[in-house]
């Protein structure tokens, strides 16, 4: 049988993830004799394996032969790290706009130390790293190798941590020290950076969901992965209900305009770009009776406009917007539309296709909301999201069962066909991540790249304190020309937005931070930007 795709076989070595029972025995004696017996840092005992603090949550990069474990590392990405235990304020050590991961636990059997395992190890994990979006690794250098670590890059920070013989000096490893340094096991082109508000990168945990063997959708087993993913979705945006559909985000605002087929009364759609435009395109295939409020593309919704506008159409009953316009960057004011739907009594629907897990978002008083599988949640293209807080009855005429959200309801969530590997990929992608953290890294990681374009000379289509974090729209002044510069930056290895039509048309780029990107990546972007510009 042939290694598989995560098997790296070098002279005899087999470099991989740790997956089997028996490499896991072997990875926790050998931690053992590294870390009680070589570097005395945790007591003895009779049974001589040590488990670690975050045995769980590690990934082991491991080498085998003959079925032995032969040396191990441990990467994990989640805070808290091992080193905030040991530096107050780590963060502060650390360059902005970084996705860290921490790498602990190398170790190798004494009758196996030979530079090619170690170098082995490293290499499997650099390339692990840069799959999961890791652009940084953080460790406790063992103070006896702190010559061997600056080698390969690593930048000594902070005070020596640790007592007696078990004193490390904490260092980090970036992309560009560990390419810069001689040593470097970053192969080169490696994986361009995603720049696009998709298709976004996926991790390797999303990439094998997508390829587990699948399951019925009509078993108990899938069931319960889909309700489990609806309690996901739904805590995270502090909505009542969702509904899961196969489709793109299209089709839930198709969902949506059903929906509104069966109130009786006149709505209104907002519109300052593409998607609002798409929003009323799509009301009128439905037959919905509306009127729009169409602005400039970059413009802001006015509270007085939209008063006026509202308190003129009579019979008014809903109203439908985009929450985050992708195509300019905008983030229509939720607060205000929410207060202006409460005050009229109006049932307020968005799309929220781009807004769902790039920024925090309440959906509790909202009627219906659309969403994605893809963009802020990070999971593969593919799935539909309606969000409601409303009981559902039957429809009062006739609707398109693969439109009609009461027909989900009455069968638990899934009446149709659905791919349970695209669902299984979602809840994995909403396991893996940390909103509140993602939050925060995209709007620091907004302002900064802001900061350095305007040095280039490139200002945003909308002010900071308007846009969504993480969607900045690059209007391009001639002679330069949008797709000469996208072309330009797409065979540097940066996927911008440029080639839809309205973006063409405009003469306008996009970069967007959905997903996991740093400063350290960016950094050649902009040098590229001002060689092309």
């Amino acid at each position: 049988m042939g290694k598989s795709a995560t098997e790296t076989l070098t002279e005899g070595y087999t470099f991989k993830i740790a997956t089997e029972p028996w490499e896991f025995e072997q990875i926790l004696s050998l931690n053992y004799e590294t870390f009680v017996e070589e570097i005395p840092q945790h007591p003895a005992n009779p049974h001589r394996i040590l488990r670690d603090a975050f045995h769980e949550e590690n990934t082991y990069i491991i080498c085998t032969k003959d079925q032995q474990v032969l040396g191990m590392l441990a990467v994990r990405g989640k805070r808290p790290f091992s080193l905030d235990k040991k530096l107050e304020n780590l963060d502060a050590y650390l360059p902005e706009g970084l996705t860290p991961c921490e790498v602990r636990l190398l170790a190798v059997r004494k009758d196996a130390r030979r530079s090619r395992i170690v170098r082995g190890l490293l290499a499997k994990t650099t390339a692990y790293c840069l799959e999961q979006g890791y652009d940084t690794a953080l460790i406790s250098g063992y103070l006896n190798q702190v010559p061997l670590y600056r080698h390969l890059g690593f930048v000594p920070f902070g005070p020596i941590v640790g007592s007696g013989q078990a004193r490390f000096q904490p260092m980090y490893l970036t992309v560009e020290h560990h390419t810069a340094a001689k040593t470097s096991f970053v192969p080169q082109n490696v994986v361009p950076v995603n720049l696009l508000p998709g298709p976004v990168e996926l991790s390797r945990t999303v990439r094998d969901a997508l390829a587990a063997p699948p399951i019925s959708h009509r078993s108990r087993e899938y069931m319960q992965l889909h309700h489990r993913t609806q309690e996901q979705l739904t805590k995270l945006v502090g909505a009542k209900f969702v509904q899961i559909l196969t489709g793109s985000g299209t089709l839930a605002n198709e969902a949506i305009a059903a929906q509104l087929t069966l109130l009786a009364g006149k709505g209104l759609i907002l519109s300052n770009g593409e998607f609002g435009e798409r929003l009323i395109h799509q009301a009128g295939r439905f037959a919905l009776d509306f009127e729009t409020l169409r602005l400039p593309w970059g413009n802001a919704l006015e509270e007085p406009i939209l008063h006026q506008t509202i308190e003129r159409i009579p019979s008014l009953r809903w109203i439908w917007a985009v929450c985050c316009e992708t195509s300019t960057g905008m983030l229509n004011d939720l607060t205000l539309l929410k207060g202006l739907a409460r005050r009229y009594g109006l049932h307020l629907c968005l799309d929220c296709i781009s807004a769902v897990g790039n920024v925090p978002l309440d959906l509790s008083d909202v009627y219906l909301a659309s969403a994605c599988s893809s963009k802020g949640l990070r999971s593969a293209a593919g799935l539909a999201l309606v969000f409601y807080n409303h009981t559902l009855t039957p429809p009062s005429r006739p609707l398109p069962a693969y439109l009609d959200l009461y027909t989900y309801e009455q069968a638990d969530g899934v009446p149709f066909t659905i791919a349970s590997n695209w669902v299984k990929a979602l809840s994995a992608a909403l396991n893996e991540c940390d909103y509140s953290y993602r939050y925060s890294q995209i709007a620091s990681l907004d302002r900064w790249l802001r900061k350095k374009l305007a040095a280039l000379g490139l200002s945003t289509l909308v002010p900071e304190e308007k846009s969504c974090p993480g969607i900045l729209t690059l209007p391009l002044q001639k002679p330069h020309d949008s797709r000469t510069i996208g072309d330009s930056l797409k065979k540097a290895g940066f996927w911008v937005s440029y080639e839809s039509g309205y973006l063409l048309e405009r003469n306008w780029i996009q970069i967007c931070l959905m997903s996991p990107v740093s400063q350290s990546r960016l950094r050649p972007l902009l040098d590229t930007l001002k060689q092309v510009l």
